[in-house]
């Protein structure tokens, strides 16, 4: 039997943006009738805003609040993600710039391992890993789109995420979450924040609106981390020695022309980091990550100004430093830390709206009732989200540390032993000598799993020895190849170009499920 007065009923969210009102909708769909949510956000703090790429992940998430999917292109300016089409992050070949692609579709066709035999194809004769193994990557450089009108909303054909107005999707999931979830929305300054004796957060004194109680505070102010950082004193493990991009030119460029809108985001490498370039409905969101201690803030605006072939005194850019790491503790006492407040990396593999939304579908999965419930759910939130970013921290890391440029400090740095994780390192040294297996991500919570790993591995051309696949096997996977070319085919003719599907979901809709 519950404590009236132990029992959790109030909900306090403080900050809105993306991760406050993804962390409103899904506690709002799984928390019990008597719960009240409460998000307070300033009307002048403008949010960040940058995060325009997400993964698959997100359509469960949107399936699961109830948001139509017609209005994702309706509302908040979307277009289809089939991938990352990465250019240039190896030396050129043969005065070209190398390229790959990191689709979201498994490189294993029917369950049959398609590496062994790519790798024992001669270099200069095998086409790339992705053109050999993915449906994905051939529609999606085709410019295709991942499903046709005809399909239900959020209808697979093929697995996809959305690229959209960071902004828009902020307003789109307030505007669900006030109407339909039935959230309080407050619009005010935190001016200070109240703890109890315990050292935990009894309620928030707002500059106009008094104080504001709770029993569950959930912190998605961004980087300043007003409660989990600020009031709460909690470490932050800083990450800037492993990856070392730390700030952002960011600019948004409307289109001028008739255009086809790319299926996927495209990431450039740079001098000191590199270029970011998403393809929305009426503009474009370009952005230059790097590091400051390789290149100053004004190189970074040109070499973004080069990439758009514009001059420079044009392009109106905005100045964004990044912390890169997270906190020691995702949550502490009755407070937990959702989004930039909890942590951040460079957002190369659409890490940010990934981690945001995976953190607060964990809570909202494993909601405390009672006041007593909280350390023991807290314990095992921190192991998972430390799991999380560890896991997340290799992973970019690994674009950087296989690279075989040498063409700037910022890239030969980044193959420094001293600069790279020692799990990564211990991954790196087992996958020379033989291929990943799935056995070397046995935790559901490896957010990047075997596929995406294979993916970067050998479109980076990572020198993996494997033995030579038998006669029997090596028929079976010729096979394997030869089917996967039909399919791209297939795959190709039947499927519509990205842009005139985008319009038509923009206009008609998709049918209801």
């Amino acid at each position: 039997m519950q404590n009236a007065e132990t029992k959790i009923k109030r909900i306090v969210i403080v900050g809105g943006g993306t991760a406050g009102w993804l962390a409103a909708n899904h506690l709002a769909a799984d928390a019990s009738e008597d719960v009240s949510i409460t998000l307070v956000e300033s009307p002048d703090i403008p949010t960040i805003g940058v995060g325009e790429g997400t993964v698959p992940v997100i359509v469960d998430s949107l399936k699961k609040f109830g948001i139509r999917e017609s209005d994702m292109f309706r509302l908040c300016d979307a277009t289809f993600k089939n991938g990352i089409h990465f250019v240039g992050w190896n030396k050129p070949v043969n005065g070209q710039p190398h390229c790959y692609f990191h689709p979201f579709d498994d490189p294993n066709v029917n369950g049959v391992n398609l590496l062994p035999y790519w790798l024992h194809q001669l270099p200069g004769a095998r086409a790339r890993f992705d053109q050999s193994v993915s449906i994905q990557a051939h529609i999606a450089l085709e410019n295709k789109a991942p499903k046709l009108i005809t399909n239900a909303e959020y209808e697979r054909m093929i697995n996809y995420a959305f690229h959209l107005d960071a902004g828009k999707f902020s307003a789109l999931l307030s505007e669900h979450a006030i109407k339909n979830r039935q959230v309080n929305h407050v619009l005010d300054e935190v001016e200070s924040v109240k703890l109890a004796l315990d050292g935990s957060i009894s309620g928030l004194q707002l500059r106009h609106g008094g104080l504001l109680e709770g029993d569950l505070f959930i912190d998605c102010s961004g980087f300043q981390s007003l409660l989990l950082g600020k009031a709460l004193n909690t470490p932050f493990i800083d990450k800037s020695d492993v990856l070392f991009a730390n700030h952002a030119v960011v600019t948004q460029v409307p289109y001028e022309n008739e255009h086809e809108v790319p299926p996927y985001t495209i990431s450039t490498a740079q001098q000191a980091g590199w270029i970011w370039d998403i393809g929305l409905q009426t503009r474009k969101g370009v952005g230059h990550v790097y590091s400051d201690q390789f290149m100053s803030h004004e190189q970074a605006h040109r070499d973004l100004s080069d990439y758009l072939g514009k001059p420079e005194d044009t392009v109106e850019s905005r100045l964004i430093k990044m912390q890169v790491g997270y906190r020691s503790q995702a949550w502490v006492k009755n407070c937990i830390g959702i989004g930039l407040s909890q942590g951040f990396v460079e957002p190369l593999e659409a890490t940010g709206l990934l981690v945001f939304d995976l953190a607060a579908r964990m809570l909202s999965k494993r909601l405390p009732g009672e006041r007593q419930e909280i350390p023991a759910i807290a314990q095992q939130f921190n192991q998972h989200m430390t799991h999380v970013w560890q896991s997340i921290v290799d992973f970019i890391k690994l674009h950087y540390c296989i690279s075989d440029r040498d063409d700037s400090e910022f890239w030969r740095m980044n193959r420094l032993p001293e600069s790279i994780p020692e799990s990564l390192q211990h991954k790196l040294a087992l996958w020379r000598n033989d291929i990943p297996n799935e056995y070397d991500f046995v935790s559901s919570l490896d957010v990047f799993r075997l596929e995406n790993h294979l993916y970067v591995l050998y479109g980076m051309n990572y020198p993996s020895q494997c033995n030579y696949p038998s006669p029997q096997k090596l028929s079976q996977q010729e096979a394997m190849l030869k089917l996967v070319a039909q399919q791209q085919q297939k795959a190709g003719a039947m499927l519509e170009t990205h842009s005139n599907l985008i319009a038509k979901a923009a206009r008609y809709g998709f049918q209801r499920i």
